[in-house]
């Protein structure tokens, strides 16, 4: 058993934390931290109220790295679960190397006034971590993480050489909300107006943002458009699998979510340039979160599923074949289980198996590590047993597009 702290208290902690809670064999004390330490205490509420554990909360502004390291000493934990914001990445990275513990994330680090996110500025850290005798586990949500895993798991038991790969992410649910995000309203605008790019015959290819779009009939969920995009899993594994030709990330969007994202775009409201409104500097996507539904309010009216998956095409036993692995979660499941809907769900349980098989030394090294390093048969075995089952599917061809 063994001491956790966990930093972030939005839906994805939310599920984190229950899901922790449920499995007091690995994780023997849970410490909550966020800037805002009523949120911690509602979840904590939470838990006691539907598992029956007590876990603790602390006020924390992640961004100082001294505060952050003083907790972690106070607290005591085997391991930081870092599920705060991307900007908060490498002062919470530097905590743990200070404090000597072990970190894990969900989402790699980007500049507030840029965006931009890259492995770069973590696979920074390499040496300090691998001097130090400890581990950090980069992105251990749905993508990257399960998207990552299901990789590993198609070149470990699937195919014996993958050349091209698509990621399919697939939200089929309606929380009745003119236009609201499921996760952080900041980061999500962020990615979905960065241009799109894709890795192809080992180089990236870039273009408009949501300028490519495909059909795609969804299992539970039904045909769907989705658009191509760049998701960062898509660095760390032209990275680690340098044999695959092409490399693909797809994400549904409904119309009326788009309609609304571009007058938001056509008006300024998704800049992050700082304007001068009433004397003082404000950033526009900034204000537009706060006017935004937060999206852990978004479990109680949220209806449908969601499905994200990977389709592989390559070789087995010298025959083209191709794989498709792939999970569907419902979000009224979710949130009768956490009181939290689909899309905190299914980033929440990959970051409590993924602490889990640190703290169990399941998964285990000096350094910094991203999922696809590391041997997929235990998470997929914990997703099985924690709430996102998978399957596999034999396709007929590849995707046609």
């Amino acid at each position: 058993m063994s001491r956790v702290l966990v930093i972030g208290a939005g839906g994805v902690g939310s599920v984190a934390v229950h899901k922790m809670a449920m499995s007091p064999e690995i994780f023997s004390s849970i410490t909550l931290a966020s800037r805002r330490k009523a949120k911690c205490d509602a979840i904590a509420l939470s838990v006691k109220q539907r598992i029956g554990v007590t876990i603790a909360t602390a006020e924390l502004d992640a961004d100082d790295v001294a505060a952050t390291t003083a907790l972690i000493k106070q607290a005591q934990p085997k391991l930081v679960v870092n599920l705060a914001l991307p900007y908060q990445d490498l002062a919470i990275m530097e905590a743990c190397l200070a404090a000597g513990v072990h970190y894990m994330d969900t989402a790699n680090y980007e500049p507030r006034d840029e965006a931009k996110f890259e492995y770069s500025w973590q696979w920074a850290y390499q040496e300090r971590f691998k001097a130090a005798g400890l581990m950090a586990l980069l992105g251990s949500g749905f993508d990257p993480g399960v998207t990552s895993v299901f990789t590993g798991y198609t070149a470990k038991h699937l195919l014996d050489r993958i050349d091209t790969l698509d990621i399919l992410d697939c939200n089929g649910g309606d929380h009745g909300h003119a236009f609201a995000t499921n996760f952080n309203p900041e980061i999500n605008i962020r990615e979905v107006t960065a241009p799109s790019r894709h890795w192809q015959d080992g180089a990236w290819v870039e273009g408009p943002p949501l300028a490519h779009k495909q059909s795609f009939d969804f299992e539970a969920v039904g045909p769907k458009n989705m658009y191509l995009m760049y998701h960062e899993e898509l660095e760390s594994l032209a990275k680690f699998y340098p044999e695959i030709k092409r490399i693909r990330f797809w994400m549904t969007f409904g119309d009326a979510y788009l309609k609304h994202l571009e007058v938001l775009s056509n008006v300024g409201m998704t800049r992050i340039d700082p304007v001068m409104f009433e004397g003082r500097e404000i950033i526009p996507l900034q204000f537009l979160k706060a006017l935004l539904p937060e999206p852990a309010s978004l479990g109680p009216t949220t209806r449908g599923k969601t499905n994200i998956g990977t389709i592989a095409t390559g070789l087995k036993d010298g025959v083209q074949k191709t794989v498709y692995v792939l999970n569907i979660c419902d979000h009224e499941e979710a949130y009768a289980e956490t009181g939290n809907q689909a899309i905190s769900y299914t980033t929440g349980v990959p970051a409590m198996i993924g602490a889990a098989l640190i703290l169990t030394g399941q998964w285990q090294g000096a350094g910094v590590f991203n999922m696809e390093q590391l041997d997929p048969d235990p998470f997929m075995d914990m997703l099985n047993r924690h709430g996102l089952p998978w399957q596999v599917k034999t396709l007929d061809a590849p995707l046609a597009f």
